[in-house]
């Protein structure tokens, strides 16, 4: 097998009495759809902040490209192509979609000055094709803010492609989401992804969700992943079953 996209390596952090990372060894591989399960607290963003740089890990190291990158910065992280979407969208809601994959844009470059305009710092033939990928071409004038809670969630996703990621870690991408546009919002998701050859790795509540978009599952309970690999295998593993879907254990 090829080296990892990202390889994690006897990752440990606690919070007070709480374990959140037990030692965690964990390989993400290149083009892999990833899909993290696991009740409330079980460690699985605490481990996600970790990777991205929002919390620092009392051991171990992680490897992303090739990079070392444990106690670097989210900054970047992110310029070394994690991007991420976040359970509550990260979006500048005051202005318009647009512009929000402008600003995306720019940062990406380093390009915002006083100088020289947001419009003219960036390439609108991206960001057209972007939002046509995502699905949110006859939305670009509309205001952030102001979107329905799926559009906000692909705005998120397309500001986080503006950065030309290599790995998309995505925090929940459908809470929020009404029941009936949740396959549509995945579907778009996914289809972008694929188009720019995005590895993808996502936390997950819904099962049906998880079962159709995954190529493979980590089941995380107490600080560590209980069961990894197939996804079908995964739901029908007897603690993940009981402890996570609430299911009779096979």
């Amino acid at each position: 097998m090829s080296q990892a996209l990202l390889q994690a390596s006897d990752i440990c952090l606690a919070f007070g009495g709480v374990v959140a990372a037990d030692h965690i060894d964990f390989a993400l591989q290149e083009g892999e759809r990833l899909a993290v399960i696991g009740q409330n607290g079980a460690g699985k963003t605490t481990f996600i902040n970790i990777c991205t740089g929002y919390l620092q890990p009392t051991t171990g190291r992680i490897v992303f490209n090739g990079h070392d990158i444990t106690g670097k910065t989210p900054r970047s992280i992110v310029k070394l192509g994690i991007g991420r979407s976040f359970q509550l969208p990260q979006l500048f809601t005051e202005q318009s979609v647009q512009q929000c994959l402008e600003i995306a844009a720019a940062a990406r470059g380093a390009r915002l000055s006083w100088l020289t305009s947001l419009s003219d710092s960036v390439n609108h033939k991206e960001i057209l094709e972007t939002l046509e990928l995502i699905g949110l071409r006859e939305a670009a004038n509309e205001v952030a803010g102001e979107l329905p809670e799926g559009h906000k969630k692909l705005l998120d996703v397309a500001m986080a492609l503006m950065l030309r990621p290599k790995l998309i870690i995505m925090d929940e991408p459908t809470s929020g989401v009404s029941s009936q546009d949740k396959h549509g919002l995945m579907a778009l998701v996914m289809q972008a992804l694929d188009e720019k050859k995005v590895t993808c790795w996502f936390v997950e509540h819904d099962v049906d969700i998880v079962s159709r978009y995954a190529t493979r599952v980590a089941a995380w309970i107490d600080g560590k992943i209980a069961a990894d690999g197939d996804p079908k295998q995964v739901l029908q593993h007897p603690q993940v079953r009981e402890q996570i879907l609430g299911l009779t254990p096979c």
